[in-house]
C-alpha cells in the first residue's frame, strides 16, 4: 500500500528548534549551588536532557537523594527556569526558513516537547510568534515521551492520523516516540545528540541541516487541503 502523503510535522523543541543547552545548564546550576550540591559542565547536562526536568534533576543529584528532595528542587528549578528561559536560548540557523517553507507548502505544524509546558509555551511565542498551530509540553497527568500519549494529543488538535505525520527530533527519545506513535522520525544532527548515538538507537532519516529535513518532508508531502479547516486550541 502507497504511504499516505505527509501533512503535518510535529517538532521537539530543545535541540531541534531551540539551542536551549546553556540556559538549562544555567539553571540547573543555579538550583544545585543554591542547594550546596555539586555542579555540571554544559557538556554533562547535554547528556543528562532528554526526558523531561525531573529525570533531568534526578540524573543531576546522587543516586541516594530522597524523592522529597528532588521534588523540591524540581519545583526551585521552574521558577527559575521560567524566568531564565530566553538569556542564552536562540533558534538553530535556518529553523525559521524551515518553518516558513513548511507552511508555505500548506502543511500543519506542532511541537510536542518534554519541556514543561509553561516554558514551552513561552519560547514558541517569543520565538517563532503563530507559527505552529499546536503546541504542548509536559503536564500533569500525561505521560512524557517517548510514549505516544503527547503525539496523539496533537494528532487530535491537528485532526490528522499518524500516518500522515512526520516527527523531527534530536534524540533516542524522539525515535522512541516516533516509533510508537506509528510514524516516520527525521533525525537532526545538530542538536544534543551525535550522528553515531542516533544511528546506535536506529535512526533511519538524518538530516544534517534544516535544509535536509525541507526536503525529506516536502518530497513526501502531497497537495495540501485548502485552509480553513481547524485543530483544537492549545491546551
Amino acid at each position: 500500500m502507497k504511504p499516505k502523503p505527509i501533512r503535518a510535522v510535529l517538532f521537539d523543541l530543545d535541540g531541534t528548534l531551540l539551542d536551549t543547552i546553556e540556559d538549562l545548564a544555567d539553571s540547573l546550576n543555579h538550583v544545585l549551588a543554591e542547594a550546596s550540591l555539586p555542579t555540571h559542565s554544559v557538556e554533562e547536562v547535554r547528556r543528562l536532557v532528554g526526558n523531561g526536568i525531573p529525570k533531568l534533576l534526578e540524573r543531576a543529584v546522587s543516586a541516594d537523594t530522597p524523592r522529597a528532595r528532588i521534588g523540591e528542587l524540581y519545583r526551585a528549578f521552574l521558577d527559575y527556569y521560567l524566568t531564565h528561559c530566553r538569556v542564552k536560548t536562540r533558534p538553530y540557523p535556518g529553523i525559521p526558513a524551515l518553518l516558513a517553507a513548511l507552511r508555505d507548502r500548506g502543511l500543519r505544524l506542532a511541537v510536542v516537547s518534554n519541556k514543561a509546558d509553561p516554558a514551552t509555551q513561552a519560547l514558541i511565542r517569543d520565538f517563532f510568534g503563530p507559527c505552529f498551530d499546536f503546541v504542548l509540553g509536559a503536564t500533569e497527568g500525561r505521560e512524557l515521551k517517548p510514549d505516544r500519549a503527547m503525539v496523539d494529543a496533537a494528532l487530535r488538535a491537528l485532526s490528522i492520523q499518524s500516518e500522515e505525520a512526520v516527527y523531527v527530533g534530536d534524540s533516542q527519545v524522539d525515535i522512541r516516540t516516533a516509533e510508537n506513535a506509528g510514524m516516520p522520525c527525521v533525525s537532526v544532527t545538530w542538536g544534543f545528540r551525535s550522528r553515531e548515538t542516533l544511528l546506535e538507537a536506529g535512526a533511519a532519516i538524518l538530516a544534517d541541516t534544516p535544509e535536509d529535513v525541507r526536503d525529506w518532508v516536502l518530497a513526501h508531502a502531497g497537495e495540501q487541503p485548502a485552509a480553513g479547516t481547524e485543530g483544537e486550541e492549545n491546551p
